[in-house]
This record gives C-alpha cells, sequence and structure tokens, in this order.
C-alpha cells in the first residue's frame, strides 16, 4: 500500500489522516466494527491500479446487526421523541459539517472514484450539502389534513371527526452506486432523516470511503446511535441481505435496471415500499436552428461528464440534418482536447472509469459499435497510461437500432445520428426501455413547448443537460425506474399516511 504516497502527497491533512487507516470500519449502532467473520474487500484507486485499503464484507449477520440498531433506534431512542424542529437542527448541522470538509470528502471520491475533485466538490459536494439544508427546511413541515366525512350509514345526530397524519414509514435501506458516491448518499439519507426514518446504508463497493467519512460527521453532528448505519460489503452478500430483510420497510436503491429489478420483487416478498433510480439511455434532440457551437459544447458535456458514467448521460445525439457535420466536427475537436488524469490533478477533465469490469465493459461497447458497422469518429480505444483510462469516444450512424444505440453503455461514449423530421425524431427518441431524461436544444421555444409533452421522460431539459436543483424531482419512466428523489416528491416517499376516524 505505500504506492498510495506520492498519490495523495498533496491532499488535505484530514484526507490523508483517513487514508491512513487503511483499513476501514462500519458503523453499525453508533461503533465503529468490522465484519463477524472478518472478511474485508480491497480498496483500489482508479487512477493507478494501486491498492490503497480495505474495508469490512459485510454478511448476513452484520445486516442482521445493523437493521436490529435501526429498529431501536426508530422506535425506543431520543430519535422517536425528537421534535421536527431538533431534527432540522441536525440536519443542519450535518450540512455545515460537509460544507466544512467540502475538500476532503471531495479528495476522497477522486481518489476512491477517479472523477475530478475540483469538480466533484463543486457538483456532488455542493449538491449533497444544499440538499441536507433544503430536506431540513421539511422536517417542520409535514403535515396531515382535517376531513369532513358524512358516514351515509350513521344515524342524523352522530357526529364524526377525521384527520390525517404522516408518520415515518420505518427502517429505510438504503442502496448507493459507484457513480456518484456522496452525492447519492445525501440524496437518501437526508429525505429519510427528515422524515424521521432511520437507515442501514450500503454504498458500492468499489467507493466506500466518502460513505465512512459521512458517518463520522454524522457522529459528530451527534445524531443518535443506530439513526444511522453503514454497512460496507458486495452486492452478492451485504446488498441481497439488506433488500430482502423482514426488519426493512423501505427500500431505496440507485443502481442499474438489472439489478433494481431483483430489488423489485426482493421488496415485494416483503410488502417493503421501494423506489428505484435506474439506467437510461437519454437523448439529446438537436433542432435545425440550434447554434452547432452551442449543440457542440451542450452534448460534450452531457456524455463527457463523469466520464459518462452517469445515468442521465446525453448518449444519444440526435441532430437535424442540415447541421449535423458542423455539430459532429466540433463536438470530435472538443472530446480530443479534453485533459485526462488523476482526480487530483486540478487540471484533469476526464479521470478514469471506476474499476477494471467497468472498463472491460465500455471497450466490449466500443468493439460492438465498430462490428455494427458505425463510424468511429474519435477515441475508441484505452488510453495508453497505468489505470483505467479509456478515451472519449463518438461514432455515427444512420441506423439507431444498433446495440451501441440501444444499450447502456455508461462510459464516454456517444452515438451521433441525424434526422430529418422532427415527428420522426420523437418517436425514435421514445424508441427505448427506458425513459429517464432527455434535453432539447433550440431558439423556437415554441415547438420546444410542442416536443416536452411527447417525450417519455422523467425529465426535459431545454438548452442544457444534467442540470438539477434540491427542490426538483428526479428520476425515470418505464425501466428507468419508481419513484423519484430530490423535490418533496423524495420526501414523500418515506412517509405512510395514517387516517383516524373518530366517534364524538
Amino acid at each position: 500500500m505505500n504506492s498510495m504516497t506520492n498519490e495523495v502527497a498533496n491532499t488535505q491533512q484530514k484526507t490523508r489522516a483517513f487514508l491512513d487507516r487503511q483499513t476501514h470500519r462500519m458503523l453499525i449502532g453508533g461503533q465503529w466494527v468490522d465484519a463477524l467473520n472478518g472478511e474485508r474487500l480491497q480498496i483500489v484507486n482508479p487512477a493507478d491500479e494501486a491498492v490503497i485499503g480495505s474495508i469490512p464484507s459485510a454478511h448476513a449477520e452484520d445486516v442482521d446487526n445493523a437493521v436490529e440498531c435501526a429498529k431501536k433506534a426508530l422506535e425506543h431512542s431520543v430519535w422517536a421523541r425528537m421534535r421536527p424542529s431538533t431534527r432540522q437542527n441536525l440536519l443542519l448541522e450535518l450540512a455545515d459539517l460537509i460544507e466544512r470538509d467540502a475538500r476532503v470528502i471531495a479528495e476522497l471520491e477522486a481518489i476512491d472514484n477517479g472523477k475530478s475533485a475540483a469538480i466533484a466538490q463543486a457538483v456532488d459536494i455542493g449538491l449533497g450539502l444544499e440538499f441536507f439544508r433544503y430536506m431540513a427546511g421539511w422536517t417542520t413541515k409535514i403535515e396531515g389534513s382535517t376531513l369532513d366525512v358524512s358516514v351515509p350509514f350513521a344515524p342524523p345526530e352522530a357526529d364524526f371527526f377525521a384527520y390525517t397524519r404522516r408518520e415515518p414509514v420505518g427502517v429505510v435501506a438504503a442502496i448507493i452506486p459507484w457513480n456518484f458516491p456522496f452525492l447519492m448518499a445525501c440524496w437518501k439519507l437526508a429525505p429519510a432523516l427528515a422524515a424521521g426514518c432511520t437507515v442501514v446504508l450500503k454504498p458500492a463497493e468499489q467507493t466506500s470511503l466518502s460513505a465512512l467519512y459521512l458517518g463520522e460527521l454524522i457522529e459528530e453532528a451527534n445524531f443518535p446511535e443506530g439513526v444511522v448505519n453503514i454497512v460496507t460489503g458486495d452486492g452478492q452478500n451485504a446488498g441481497s441481505a439488506l433488500t430482502k430483510h423482514p426488519g426493512i420497510n423501505k427500500i431505496s436503491f440507485t443502481g442499474s435496471t438489472q439489478v433494481g429489478q431483483v430489488i423489485g420483487r426482493a421488496a415485494m416478498d416483503n410488502m417493503a415500499r421501494v423506489t428505484l433510480e435506474l439506467g437510461g439511455k437519454s437523448p439529446m434532440i438537436v433542432l435545425g436552428d440550434c447554434d452547432p457551437e452551442k449543440a457542440a459544447q451542450g452534448a460534450a458535456t452531457a456524455i463527457f461528464f463523469n466520464h459518462g458514467q452517469t445515468c442521465s448521460a446525453g448518449s444519444r445525439l440526435y441532430v437535424h440534418r442540415s447541421i449535423f457535420d458542423a455539430v459532429v466536427n466540433r463536438l470530435a475537436e472538443l472530446a480530443e482536447s479534453i485533459p485526462m488524469g488523476s482526480g487530483l490533478d486540478p487540471a484533469t477533465e476526464m479521470g478514469p472509469l471506476v474499476s477494471q469490469v467497468q472498463l472491460d465493459r465500455v471497450c466490449h461497447f466500443i468493439e460492438k459499435g465498430r462490428e455494427e458497422g458505425a463510424r468511429l469518429v474519435t477515441g475508441g480505444e484505452r488510453a495508453d497510461r497505468k489505470g483505467y483510462y479509456v478515451k472519449p469516444t463518438i461514432f455515427t450512424s444512420e441506423d439507431d437500432s444498433l446495440v451501441i444505440a440501444k444499450e447502456e453503455i455508461f462510459g464516454p461514449v456517444l452515438v451521433a445520428i441525424p434526422f430529418d423530421d422532427v415527428d420522426d425524431v420523437v418517436l425514435r427518441a421514445n424508441d427505448s426501455r427506458y425513459g429517464l431524461a432527455a434535453s432539447i436544444w433550440s431558439n423556437d421555444l415554441s415547438q420546444v413547448q410542442r416536443i416536452i409533452p411527447r417525450l417519455k421522460a422523467g425529465t426535459v431539459w431545454v438548452n442544457g443537460h444534467n442540470m438539477l436543483d434540491a427542490n426538483v424531482p428526479f428520476g425515470g419512466y418505464k425501466l428507468s425506474g419508481v419513484g423519484r428523489d430530490m423535490g418533496k416528491q423524495s420526501l414523500d416517499s418515506y412517509l405512510e399516511t395514517k387516517s383516524v376516524f373518530m366517534a364524538l
């Protein structure tokens, strides 16, 4: 593990101190513990393939302990009786601590995930702490309704009073992916805690460091023991045990559609509430009046942000034929100019993919594109350096039935496709099993407004892509998921409605 030294030499002192532990522990019931079986998983820096530490590999017995601690905190600790305003203050305190240590968390994301620390600090950590503050405000605004009732079979002189109240759904299993580890932890924790739930959080085994650091901040903020439990390990053992656990009342998962379908079925076995934010193959539609430079810049951001490892990445680019060549040529220039390197290098705009497995997957799809006859414009190979790097890749094709135009690649690979007719391109954009997001690029807002209701996507951006705000719900249609993260809608999914009916 000595190879870690050069990579982190210029990081924050807190970052170095955290990494120097090398054998990290998980948080269960307010205690930092190892897995009961003693098993551990290696942590690999994707920028140089160096092993930089290890995390516990939890199994069913560890999950049992975490769920039991969460259940006790929900029913028997101060958390169950805590005033909403006190919960609000805890969330605000946690947000302040996140802001204080934003650079540390960003550096952990860079080392663990490969992303740019500068971008992570601005985007991932910035959005995460703001979401905690947004959700903190909702803790004191959870409300029910009074209801006028008739009860037609009751005698005329009978009098009744009815109302509803909102109550926490219970113990939440929050399972997060490796592409935005810290941000996704915030998306799950903030509404669950605001609603009064307790949580067992399982980060992806590839990227657990920022979640564990967040656990330390939760302790520092003085959350009661057991309110947040963090269990590390792989999906086959820790993840499966968590989603099948009868003590779980709600599952919130972000990840692949394939895994989400398995989790959805497991949730139904226990009638656990479930929200799933899954995969995508999001189209960008560039109308003929759009400035080619603006379209190319937008497309580059849409597909190459976070190395293409984004569920809403604009991986299908439909451009009106009149400006197709101009957009694609400029986009290729932008792709070839992206600085690649370690996420700790301030000049880096694109780091490595997260793992060897992901690199192999992306390279497989690139080769599939060649085999299918798509024209390779730029990229199409690994970068000539150590680490899991792949060059930004652009294909063009007239045929959007190709595998690379249908399947989620989850890497910096774009398929650009010309179109002639707006009605036709809307049908082609919708011809996907996914429906997470889409974007339209045009100055003709009358045309844009006619297209928006026709697109089968949970989010439609106009003259932008991947724009997010705490107040705006995010989630998908079709196989892109069930339910919504962010916005007030995310809070609703952590609350049950209880009806109260009184005879006076």
